[in-house]
């Protein structure tokens, strides 16, 4: 067991935005071998731990799989609607206003393409081996 682990409530809360209905049974492809759990948890535990794929602990199911999971759930949006649903939940239950209305960017984090971006800011660099061989 990971702390990246899900508890009951938490897998629960999860399986409403993750798991879709099945399809007709025409549009059906082969039936998935792994449980729901142990691909969540193996996503979030290289989430959390920052891990590669093929890194994943041997106790969790094949990277291929994981990471099928995780991709087909990013590039259809599915990960933005969870936080979405998650965020609006956690704001609601603090007595906040569901939607945020302001936002915070730290200029540390983002990047800017300003007339020539970091290249004006800094000193053109001289070769060590044009002034040795000048000397």
């Amino acid at each position: 067991m990971y702390p990246t682990d899900l508890n009951e409530s938490q897998l629960e809360l999860l399986q409403t935005y993750l798991i879709k209905p099945l399809p007709d049974k025409a549009e059906r492809g082969r039936p998935t071998k792994q449980e729901f759990r142990r691909e969540v948890n193996a996503i979030l535990y290289v989430v959390k731990t920052g891990c590669q794929w093929r890194m994943l602990p041997k106790e969790f199911p094949p990277w291929q799989s994981v990471y099928g999971y995780f991709r087909r759930w990013r590039l259809d949006g599915t990960w933005d609607r969870v936080m979405h649903a998650l965020r609006e939940q956690a704001r609601s239950q603090s007595g906040r206003n569901a939607d945020p209305t302001v936002a915070i960017v730290d200029s540390r984090s983002v990047k800017t393409a300003s007339k020539g971006g970091s290249a004006v800011s800094m000193r053109a660099k001289r070769s060590k081996g044009v002034n040795s061989t000048l000397r």
